[in-house]
């Protein structure tokens, strides 16, 4: 029997380990390891709104926050929104991730997590919250691209990944990628592989709400030209 979306997305989670080097001071969180609820809510979201074969758009991000995907297993969405928005609570944790409060008002105004996630897969090339340690040991959120070392460390892991989304379905003739330091380095990797066709590039949902909050419904009026609701 053939796997729907939702099963494919579902398996791809449960199956994620990286068991590659790090650059010191760099560790790799696993949501799906760390709190067996991640793996649940993950679950009831993607049943919900991707339990289907429809071909959908591919919009790639970073790599999960600690308090976003890092904690529900979906992306750029925290507790509060999984719950408030999509009808899933979530007992274990609760998270605030300034850059879901941006994606979820944006999916309001295309019309509706329903209208959205039928049309759109959003995940990372490096699917698992990456930290970094300060020098006063807190753990911060790391981007893959921030340091050189690490970037070629996870490099191999990051193609794998964008290969095995790419395998459920999705339209690739078109992408849309969220940051612009991001997209360099997806564009660096599309020359080297050729995943994609056209690559559309996005302010990222935390530049926008930490920075440029006052043009906050310009932004909103952006994404929703380049992904064709407006």
């Amino acid at each position: 029997m053939s796997m729907n979306f939702a099963d494919k997305v579902i398996v791809f989670n449960r199956e994620l380990s990286y068991q590659g080097k790090l650059p010191e001071g760099f560790r790799v969180l696993n949501p799906y390891l760390d709190n067996p609820e991640t793996m649940e809510v993950m679950r009831q979201f993607y049943h919900k709104y991707y339990h289907d074969g429809i071909r959908r758009k591919f919009i790639i991000g970073i790599n999960p926050s600690r308090h976003g995907a890092g904690v529900t297993g979906v992306p750029f969405t925290d507790t509060k929104r999984l719950e408030s928005v999509c009808g899933i609570p979530m007992h274990s944790a609760h998270t605030h991730e300034i850059s879901s409060v941006f994606v979820y008002d944006m999916i309001a105004a295309y019309g509706g997590p329903e209208v959205f996630y039928k049309q759109f897969y959003i995940n990372s090339p490096f699917p698992l919250a990456i930290v970094k340690q300060t020098k006063n040991g807190q753990w911060l959120n790391a981007n893959y691209y921030d340091d050189p070392v690490l970037f070629e460390s996870v490099k191999e892991f990051m193609i794998e990944s964008l290969e095995k989304h790419i395998s459920m379905g999705l339209d690739t003739s078109k992408v849309f990628v969220l940051g612009k330091k991001n997209a360099g380095f997806i564009q660096q990797l599309n020359k080297q592989i050729r995943l994609f066709g056209e690559i559309e590039v996005l302010e990222h949902p935390r530049f926008i709400q930490q920075y440029k909050l006052k043009e906050k419904q310009e932004y909103i009026e952006k994404y929703l030209l380049a992904l064709g609701n407006y």
